[in-house]
């Protein structure tokens, strides 16, 4: 394979008069966490997924660890420099380090992670925007941009690392997953034909239990530009939903064991499974799987029927009322409906009677449910133009490490590390952590196929109703209704319509979707709505993220990432006992107006930070409970195994 970063004759006269080792200004944050700020916030110039962000961050971390590691440990302990990582081995002659090591080691730093962000962003369509900055920023340090040597036979600390970047790269692009055409579906075809949400129903589902695409209003480009602005009437065709990385399976992972993998078939096809969470409930498969299937997405449009600020009801969100599951979570049906309350929200936790950093209370922090519900909603999102949940977590943790008074000590324990080991080993494990997340995730999404809530509950109640069979509108695979809630549509309903034609169909109370979103009316709020129309709480252009439901990505990637925080820092607890943000009066929400009111969000641990992204995701309308159940396990296990084998990659063990 051609070696990558190569640049003209007339660059490389001009590398005679560089010095390669360059001059970073003392001021400047070390080259591990000076580079990861760097590529997380290119993320948000790019439209890529979750999936394909976790894993270069976790190769750009491998290039900082590997570059650290041989620079103060020889090549013994790295992880990929000079082994075997999957099925490619990287070479590896040996490099004679120059008297100044410090300094040598600076410069292969910031030439091995700047070379392997720009490998990365060639095959991207953000390549000119990112890559501008990227270069700005390199050059602004004393380096030259234009040195693309990868020999470093000459002793070159720079062609070093341009080498190490360029096996990277060259390791990421022979793995099938599609890095050079943009990471193209291969192998993978929806069995459902797409649903248009703005029509009302659900004709277009046949296979009940599995995904279905969406035909809907998205952005124009990858920068935001909200195709809503133009007149429907001249959208002749919608573009249909892609699914989103299907093959990850086929990804190599960090600390994943290969028992743990599982070649699975469907429709005559293999997939590779990770951590296979089993079938979620399957409608029509028997009776308590369709009970369970029903209870699931029955609950999400009754949580939907939250996202409304005129609701009077206040809750406490303080960590001393809401707290942490601590890893208390469901296995059977029965649990389920005992953990998740399906009429006020929320699940089973456990309170925090003091702030162990300062031995007081929490303090009460009252809010009105319809803000919180919509702000985490939105907070924890994590799509279009943003960060993307390995990036927020990646950012958390960054934010956790500058906190006054914080000691790096791995584990918690033993000596306190500098800032530059502290950032490549925790960066290793962390991110290694958050790639098996989406690996795991991604390969249940695709092999389970599970369907949405936009796509379950509109069918359900087009068939009809489950609970009362003496009515004719009684099907056994209809919504199942509960009082105030679910409900049927009579004469002299509001609903009813002018000839009465909606007379027998469904009704929810739920939010009441963007429809009611308009200049002088910038809130939806809930109410009493047609089944036909039910609408997850997002924007119009966005209905529902672009592949299977089943496991959560969200619920597994947070997860992950704030298990292995508490493993790499040796405590749960967010220093200081307690970490917040606060929004502003109708400051936040996008695509609504609100918070009605100011809002902070509080969390004592990282797990109830983790937990509160997992129910944002159901009031959001995106997963039912088992979704986000099954991708806490999930991120529990990869967390504890990354954790475990990063230590062993330390030691040297791994070999």
């Amino acid at each position: 394979m051609k070696k990558i970063f190569i640049r003209t004759f007339l660059t490389l006269l001009l590398l005679a008069q560089f010095n390669a080792f360059g001059q970073a200004p003392d001021a400047e944050p070390n080259p591990a966490r000076l580079w990861m700020d760097m590529y997380i916030n290119a993320i948000k110039d790019d439209g890529l997924g979750p999936t394909i962000h976790a894993r270069n961050m976790f190769h750009l971390s491998v290039v900082l660890y590997d570059t650290w590691e041989f620079y103060n440990g020889g090549k013994l302990n790295t992880f990929f420099l000079g082994k075997d990582y999957g099925e490619f081995h990287c070479d590896f002659e040996g490099f004679e380090i120059p008297e100044n090591a410090d300094s040598a080691m600076n410069v292969t730093l910031n030439y091995a992670a700047f070379n392997f962000i720009m490998g990365k962003f060639e095959f991207y369509s953000s390549k000119v925007r990112v890559n501008d900055v990227l270069i700005a920023r390199f050059d602004s340090l004393g380096f030259n941009s234009h040195f693309g040597s990868t020999d470093y036979s000459t002793g070159s600390p720079a062609a070093l690392g341009n080498y190490i970047a360029s096996k990277m790269v060259e390791f990421s692009l022979q793995e099938p997953l599609g890095d050079e055409d943009g990471y193209e579906v291969s192998g993978y075809a929806p069995i459902n034909r797409a649903l248009r949400p703005e029509i009302p129903g659900n004709e277009t589902l046949r296979f009940k239990n599995r995904w279905q695409p969406l035909a809907v209003r998205r952005y124009i480009d990858q920068k935001g530009w909200d195709s809503t602005l133009l007149d429907w009437n001249y959208l002749l065709i919608l573009p249909e939903d892609e699914f989103l990385t299907p093959q990850w399976g086929l990804a190599t992972p960090f600390a994943m064991r290969d028992s743990e993998r599982k070649i699975m078939t469907r429709d005559g096809q293999p997939w590779t499974v990770h951590n296979d969470p089993g079938y979620p409930p399957l409608m029509g498969l028997d009776a308590s799987n369709t009970e369970a299937y029903m209870w699931n997405f029955a609950l999400v449009s009754i949580w939907g029927g939250h996202n409304d600020p005129n609701d009077d009801t206040m809750i406490d969100i303080s960590p001393g009322a809401i707290g942490t599951t601590n890893g208390m979570l469901p296995d059977t049906h029965e649990e389920y409906t005992e953990f998740f309350n399906l009429l006020e929200g929320g699940c089973q936790t456990q309170p925090h009677k003091i702030n162990p950093k300062t031995g007081k209370p929490y303090e009460p922090n009252l809010v009105r449910r319809g803000d919180y519900t919509r702000v985490i909603a939105e907070y924890w999102v994590d799509g279009v133009n943003t960060m993307g949940p390995p990036g927020h977590w990646m950012h958390t943790f960054n934010t956790v490490c500058d906190h006054p008074g914080f000691e790096k000590k791995w584990g918690g324990k033993g000596p306190v590390l500098d800032d530059l080991e502290w950032d490549v080993k925790s960066y290793l494990a962390l991110t290694g952590a958050m790639h098996d997340a989406g690996i795991s995730a991604w390969s249940a999404k695709a092999y389970y196929d599970y369907i949405r809530p936009i796509s379950a509950i509109r069918w359900m109640a087009q068939n009809g109703q489950s609970t009362d069979s003496t009515l004719q509108n009684y099907h056994p695979e209809g919504i199942p209704l509960v009082e105030g809630q679910i409900e049927v549509v009579k004469k002299r309903d509001a609903l009813a319509g002018e000839l009465g034609e909606n007379i027998g169909k469904i009704k929810l109370y739920s939010w009441q979707g963007p429809e009611y979103i308009d200049n002088e009316n910038r809130v939806a709020g809930a109410g009493w709505i047609l089944a036909d129309n039910w609408w997850p709480y997002q924007r119009y252009s966005f209905a529902t993220p672009p592949f299977a439901g089943y496991i959560s990505g969200h619920s597994t990637f947070s997860t992950a990432a704030a298990e292995i925080i508490t493993s790499i820092t040796g405590d749960p607890f967010f220093p200081g006992g307690m970490n917040e943000i606060t929004f502003k009066k109708n400051e936040l929400l996008e695509f609504e107006e609100g918070p009605s009111e100011d809002i902070t969000l509080q969390w004592a641990t990282y797990r109830e930070a983790a937990d509160e992204t997992c129910l944002s995701r159901i009031w959001g309308g995106i997963h039912p409970p088992i979704d986000d159940i099954e991708g806490r396990k999930v991120g529990e296990k990869v967390a504890q195994q990354a954790f475990e084998f990063a230590n062993k990659v330390f030691k040297g063990v791994v070999k």
